[in-house]
């Protein structure tokens, strides 16, 4: 039997075109092959990428054989979106490339399937993180304040644009740290911060040493769909708590996405103030994390510290 599992993230679904005529021919019984079930939403999503319109519910459906009800469930198990929210992740990803290469920001938006250029800046900011022309520009326009600082878990980076906060980092080396920091940020204005700013490295190094204090800062989160419905959600686990993957996909209602969550975990850009190293595998076991394994223990060790005292 072929080997099956959750859909990867929207960039890494890779299945053969489906030309836009085509049924799939399946019926509303959930004991099918679960395989069938996972091609089945695969091709519906190149169909979606594919279309010069929007598709709607009805219309998705009756290509996959399916009634409405059941397809929108079976497509959001296996993608952690429901379709409406897979197309407009899915423009939101075409725009931004078309922002890159068309001659101008009108002709970016309605290749992009966008029906007008103002639907679009009513979301553009959501969408971009800056304004079309500023995207456009590669943020040329954009400035962000960074400042380095230590702690007891080595080097930490914060920046912040005029959004909130957009970046905390941990690591060895602070160069290293400023270097991933341009790399993100390629045509930004990098600024080192005053005291002021300082500041506010100061408040996120003593979180990280007494936990129980709390971290509240507005937060600059550039990321698809389904990473900030992840991110919101790992935001919600309390100092001190653990949970699985398994768990943040059900809380999220894609109950079959645990790797695509575990994905959107290591994509994580703010260290901490998304506390993704409260997340471990379903038998309590530390996996993966960006900045390092025993980082991710040294902070669950505090928490634990902090719940536990003496």
């Amino acid at each position: 039997m072929a080997r099956t599992g959750v859909l990867p993230a929207l960039d890494s679904i890779k299945v053969r075109p489906v030309p836009a005529t085509q049924v799939i021919r399946m019926t509303d019984n959930s004991s099918l092959d679960p395989a069938q079930h996972t091609q089945t939403v695969a091709e519906i999503c190149r169909l979606i990428e594919a279309a010069e319109t929007s598709l709607n519910l009805g219309d998705l459906a009756a290509r996959a054989g399916l009634s409405p009800w059941y397809f929108h469930r079976l497509f959001k198990a296996q993608t952690g979106l429901t379709p409406k929210a897979y197309a407009a992740a899915h423009r939101a990803k075409r725009v931004r490339t078309e922002l890159r290469r068309s001659n101008t920001v009108t002709d970016a938006i309605l290749t992009a399937g966008y029906n007008s250029s103002s639907r679009f800046y009513e979301k553009s900011d959501q969408i971009l993180g800056m304004t079309p022309a500023n995207y456009r520009a590669g943020g040329a326009n954009t400035e962000i304040r960074f400042a380095v600082g230590e702690c007891s878990l080595g080097s930490i980076l914060v920046a912040e644009s005029d959004r909130g906060v957009c970046a905390i980092s941990l690591g060895d080396d602070p160069e290293t740290l400023v270097r991933d920091l341009q790399d993100r940020f390629p045509n930004s204005s990098l600024i080192g911060g005053d005291s002021e700013f300082e500041q506010l490295v100061a408040r996120v190094v003593g979180f990280i040493e007494d936990p129980a204090i709390g971290l509240d800062l507005p937060l600059d989160v550039r990321g698809t769909a389904f990473q900030q419905r992840v991110w919101q959600a790992l935001r919600k686990i309390p100092a001190g708590t653990t949970v699985s993957y398994t768990d943040i996909a059900r809380h999220i209602g894609a109950p079959k996405s645990a790797r695509a969550v575990a994905q959107a975990c290591a994509a994580n850009p703010l260290a901490v103030a998304i506390p993704c190293h409260r997340v471990v595998r379903n038998d309590g076991g530390l996996s993966g994390y960006r900045w390092g394994v025993d980082r991710k223990r040294a902070l669950l060790e505090k928490e634990a510290q902090d719940e536990h005292p003496g």
